[in-house]
């Protein structure tokens, strides 16, 4: 009931709107609630959490991955959180080129592994594994990416010991990540780390995304944003980071 609700209150939305912008709705109702109107609706549909998180987080990679000379089919991703914006951003790496075998998922119930019950829903099982491990400590070693979308102090400073040469953490959970980044300097040296906290270098944040996709979508008349242009919009933003700060932001960033 308060799924319909929802979506007949924001669909009847759709004369007085050019785009609408899902923010804030939990898994596992966020994907249906998307589903339903995107189905329904003629305007575009994005679901921020996901989708503006996922972009970001893609575009993270591709430039870390660039960094440490890995091939993006090559590496091995190993996420904690198995929410929306931790599905999404699965879904897009895959569209991008990481292989599914290659990803292994964990929430607070432990490694996404065939037979289990607590927390599963359709959206995880394309990354569920016939598997004995049940740990993040368990599927860590060798790990090229650590997605956390999940709770501080997650990452212990021994797991990172395990991982693949020149790792990519990206610990970006709100508002204490899963391993703070001093810690994880300690602990591996070679590591590029991310956080979701404008008060640390590499912030990844869905505010680079969310808004420009939209002007994008509505400068053009799109009837959706599809994969295609969530891609496009990976690696411009990739494209950007690598170029030199304008005045404006190298006087923002000074110290």
């Amino acid at each position: 009931p308060e799924i319909e609700r929802m979506v007949e209150t924001v669909a009847a939305l759709e004369p007085t709107f050019g785009g609408i912008n899902l923010e804030d709705i939990k898994a596992p109702e966020c994907f249906e609630v998307e589903e339903r109107l995107k189905a329904r609706m003629s305007i575009p549909v994005f679901h921020d959490d996901q989708h503006g998180t996922a972009i970001i987080v893609a575009a993270a990679v591709l430039n870390g991955l660039e960094f440490a000379g890995k091939t993006i089919s090559d590496i091995k991703v190993v996420t904690s959180g198995a929410g929306a914006a931790a599905l999404a951003c699965l879904n897009l790496l895959v569209s991008l080129g990481v292989r599914v075998e290659n990803i292994w998922v964990t929430d607070r119930f432990g490694v996404a592994y065939k037979g289990r019950v607590d927390e599963m829903d359709r959206w995880k099982d394309p990354y569920v594994k016939e598997t004995e491990a049940r740990t993040l400590a368990d599927v860590i070693a060798g790990a090229d990416v650590f997605l956390g979308l999940s709770a501080a102090g997650v990452l212990k400073p021994e797991l990172l010991q395990h991982m693949a040469p020149k790792p990519l953490i990206l610990a970006l959970a709100n508002p204490n990540p899963e391993i703070m980044p001093e810690v994880a300097r300690a602990a591996r040296p070679d590591a590029m780390i991310c956080t979701g906290r404008s008060d640390f270098p590499n912030q990844v944040n869905n505010v680079l995304c969310f808004p420009y996709i939209f002007r994008g979508a509505l400068d053009c008349g799109a009837s959706a944003i599809n994969e295609e242009m969530k891609m496009a919009a990976v690696r411009a933003i990739a494209a950007l980071a690598r170029e030199e700060p304008s005045d404006v932001a190298a006087r923002a960033y000074s110290g």
